[in-house]
């Protein structure tokens, strides 16, 4: 336990306290949870850190819109500091006012797809007009957002990491308490491939969950999108020496690791915290550290890149890649929520 957490760990029974009362409130008066005029799919989880709810959302919100379901989705826009709230979501909009995630989906899916906001419920109502023909939202990081209702509730969860210590913050990673759990509809495991006991899981589901269905899927690093100039390649890039990889994520690790199941080796790697991206003065500093490392090329996220300008440009010495990731194996679970949308 780090020392933060350890000061802090005689609030965790209040935390607790706090999310059952707000909990058992929304329970008793559904009422109070706002509805609009179209269905609502949520995709949460119940534990801080990245679960892949961004490229999951990214996988339903396309694949959705190709099956003749139009959609926007709706974030929280965490990090983000905007003067208009809720603010609509760009190609070109500024990180720094929608937050890293929202700014990528955005970039993604195109204009008028992205709204971000505090209170959901006013999001959500901007997208509808905006786009009066849309036939869903998606509700990213919703699992907790219960003051907008929604028809059918993905609680993510990592397959790896699953679901820490099983307490809640500060103790541990866990957002709520397990009994939550039981709202969602279904449970979407992520990097299935790399779950040791996929029978553990299914025994926590059936002694916590809704009875719902279990969906198991993978991400994979595919190509490589060269950040200056937008040219793209596959994965491993071949002939290129070895790469020194960064990212500003919850789970680094994983990154990392989906780095080498793509064949991509590396020799040196830099973490920062989630949601930071690095200045000017930092890509610097990476680069030198790439250079220690024998290093030929940099490689890095999505999530970061969007948080890169013309300042990083000029300072950019070696080369810089981007992982494009997709999501594999959602097939199943598509069809489940289009069946359930028809």
């Amino acid at each position: 336990m780090s020392i933060l957490r350890y000061l802090a760990a005689p609030l965790s029974p209040l935390y607790g306290a706090v999310v059952r009362a707000r909990n058992r409130s929304f329970d008793a008066h559904p009422e109070r949870a706002a509805r609009v005029g179209v269905p609502v799919v949520s995709v949460g989880n119940l534990s801080t850190g990245g679960t892949g709810k961004t490229p999951l959302t990214l996988f339903l919100a396309e694949s959705l819109e190709a099956a003749g379901w139009r959609n926007a989705v709706l974030s929280r826009g965490y990090g983000g500091r905007r003067d208009v709230d809720p603010m609509s979501v760009e190609p070109d909009s500024n990180p720094r006012q929608t937050g890293d995630e929202p700014l990528l989906m955005a970039r993604r899916l195109g204009p008028h797809r992205v709204v971000v906001g505090r209170k959901r419920h006013a999001a959500a109502l901007r997208a509808l007009s905006q786009r009066p023909d849309l036939r869903c939202l998606l509700l990213d990081d919703g699992f907790q957002h219960r003051a907008l209702h929604r028809d059918l509730d993905l609680l993510v969860l990592d397959g790896v990491r699953r679901w820490g210590n099983g307490r809640v913050l500060p103790l541990g990673d866990l957002r709520e308490s397990m009994d939550s759990v039981a709202r969602a509809h279904a449970l979407v495991v992520t990097r299935a491939a790399r779950v040791p006991s996929r029978g553990e899981i299914e025994a926590w589901w059936s002694r916590h969950g809704s009875g719902g269905p279990v969906f198991w899927l993978d991400f994979a690093l595919r190509d490589l999108r060269r950040w200056d100039s937008g040219e793209s390649t596959s994965l491993p890039l071949a002939g290129a020496g070895p790469a020194f990889a960064w990212c500003g994520l919850g789970h680094p690790e994983a990154f990392y690791a989906d780095l080498l199941l793509a064949g991509q080796t590396w020799v040196g790697s830099h973490s920062f915290p989630d949601h930071q991206g690095p200045s000017p003065a930092d890509l610097r500093r990476l680069q030198n550290l790439a250079r220690a490392e024998d290093a030929a090329w940099m490689v890095c996220t999505e999530k970061d890149a969007v948080k890169l300008t013309a300042h990083h440009a000029r300072v950019l010495e070696i080369p810089l890649y981007v992982a494009e990731q997709q999501v594999v194996g959602g097939e199943p679970l598509l069809a489940w929520i289009l069946a359930h949308l028809e």
